[in-house]
């Protein structure tokens, strides 16, 4: 049995006999299986070992150091309990224990604010994690820092944080250890936008750009002829920090751009600045679609008449021609139109009227929903909250009967435009006329931890629904969104709701036990949240 036998053929020879399969001679003096066994002795050391003798190898440069303060003990024990935590089951019962694997993002995230540095002895746990759920990435690998960058070097199976997940001051620099340069540290900045990986660079262009947007517009364009197009495609993404004005010209140049897709998102970013020369074309060709019914006498009305073309000048303004499966040419034409138009078109074309005004109209030859769908893409484009309101309309109105959309997911963008303390008033108040069937989405938008009208109105829906015997599970998913959303300060005013309630006729058989079970967990995990941020809070600043 020679040395280079390999395991594959030691298990062939096994398996078939040594008189009918050796593997290799044996030893004079030696029966054929006791070779095979010696050799297989041999080989499961070396598989034990899992490494070929080799010369050794030189050691690892030493971590770099972070300069961030120490997590507080409490603090420290908690990540390990929830680094250890696994999910609720996706089937069956819960129980009343809080869901850790839930909690971990938003640990992350309160540590990251008060600027502690990860524990040495969490780093591997932590790199596991972020491996096994790409949404905790950002807020692990800031939280991991340089060091967490330094270990992943040493272990493929965390090579992803060597090629993506970095923020403005995320870690990862080319040697694989420090910070991103400072943004006005131009020889630094310089060579790291030269000979850095594609996360790095784009990470770097997030950094510079927040903090000076011409300096962030000036470095892409030095590389800007050379670049993939999918990675012009992620860079050309970056100008949404800071866009203004100032960004036109390269904007405009972009337009012309070998990739549709670059050419898109440059149509698209323009058309978010309504004075530049793009959205005055797009304003124009609108116009020419969309304008009052002058026909009559009856009260004011739009009259529409959508595009008959997509001509050159509209694809190279970003206008996609072919429509997607199901949708007329026309109808997609305008839509396009429609969003990239300034909304101040309107007023001006349709008699000084205003937003609420103008989306109260009556439009002719059914094009309401496609002209109102437009103007919701345009108001989310636009960042214009006037139109925002006007397009979801007062919160009481049924949705089938609202002024704007009827898409959840429409007026969930919508509600991101306004400030978020009418975000959640609104919100809270769709909840209070309609209950929690249509609001999951809407949900969230709204700012985390609830305001305390969004709280208690997403309270007061589930307990009316817990009363009325309703099927529990329909409603796990805002009830998962209340562990993590809802104040922790509400703990003691839902003790009450964890008793088991009286099932009323007709009622979802056994719905009273789940309730009870709902109730409970939710309010271990509110006073898990608040020990949680107890625990994160510096000395003196406790609660």
């Amino acid at each position: 049995m020679t040395a280079t036998t390999s395991w594959e053929e030691l298990v062939t020879s096994a398996l078939l006999g040594t008189d009918r399969r050796p593997s290799a001679p044996a030893a004079p003096g030696q029966d054929a299986p006791v070779a095979l066994l010696d050799a297989a002795a041999l080989h499961t050391v070396r598989r034990r070992a899992g490494l070929r003798p080799a010369p050794a190898a030189a050691l690892p440069e030493p971590a770099p150091h972070d300069p961030r303060t120490p997590l507080p003990e409490a603090a420290r024990h908690r990540l390990t309990q929830l680094l250890a935590g696994r999910a609720a089951p996706s089937g069956g019962r819960r129980g009343v224990a809080p869901d850790l694997a839930e909690l971990l993002p938003q640990w992350l995230a309160a540590a990251n604010d008060h600027g502690y540095r990860a524990p040495a002895s969490a780093l591997p746990a932590l790199l596991d994690a972020a491996r096994a759920r790409t949404d905790l990435r950002p807020q692990a690998l800031a939280f991991a820092g340089p060091r967490g960058l330094w270990l992943a070097r040493l272990n493929s199976d965390w090579k992803f944080a060597l090629r993506g997940g970095f923020g403005s001051a995320q870690p990862g620099g080319p040697d694989h250890g420090a910070a991103l340069p400072a943004p006005d540290d131009g020889e630094a900045v310089r060579r790291l936008w030269d000979e850095g990986l594609f996360a790095e660079r784009a990470a770097l262009l997030g950094s510079v750009r927040a903090t000076d947007p011409a300096a962030g517009r000036a470095l892409l364009a030095t590389t800007w002829a050379t670049e993939r197009a999918e990675d012009r495609l992620m860079f050309l993404d970056s100008l949404r920090t800071g866009l203004s004005d100032a960004d036109e010209p390269f904007l405009e140049q972009a337009l012309a751009d070998r990739s549709r897709n670059v050419r898109s998102t440059a149509a698209e970013l323009l058309s978010a600045l309504p004075h530049s020369a793009l959205a005055a074309r797009m304003a124009r060709r609108a116009s020419s679609c969309v304008g009052p019914d002058r026909s009559g006498d009856d009260a004011a009305a739009i009259v529409v008449e959508a595009p008959h073309e997509c001509d050159a000048a509209m694809q190279r303004d970003g206008v996609i021609p072919n429509p997607p499966s199901g949708r007329g040419e026309r109808s997609w034409w305008l839509g396009q139109l429609i969003e990239s138009a300034p909304l101040a078109t309107w007023t001006a074309r349709l008699g000084g009227r205003t937003a609420e005004e103008i989306v109260a109209l009556p439009v002719g030859d059914g094009w309401r929903d496609e002209l109102h769908a437009g103007w919701c893409r345009a108001a989310v484009r636009q960042r214009d909250a006037a139109w925002a309101r006007a397009l979801l309309g007062p919160p009481t109105t049924p949705p089938a009967a609202g002024p704007g959309t009827q898409s959840l997911a429409e007026r969930s963008k919508l509600l991101s435009v306004l400030p978020a303390d009418e975000r959640s008033f609104w919100v809270a108040s769709f909840i209070a006329a309609h209950g929690l069937s249509e609001a999951f989405q809407l949900l969230g938008v709204c700012a985390v931890p609830w305001s305390e009208p969004l709280g208690r109105a997403v309270v007061d829906a589930l307990d009316i629904a817990r009363d009325a015997g309703s099927y529990p599970w329909s409603f796990s998913g805002v009830m998962g969104l209340a562990e993590r959303c809802l104040d922790p300060g509400e703990a003691d005013r839902l003790e009450v709701l964890t008793t088991l309630p009286d099932e009323p006729e007709g009622a979802s058989p056994g719905a009273g036990g789940y309730w009870s079970e709902a109730f409970q967990r939710l309010v271990s995990t509110l006073r898990l949240r608040a020990a949680m941020r107890s625990e994160l809070a510096p000395a003196g600043l406790d609660g």
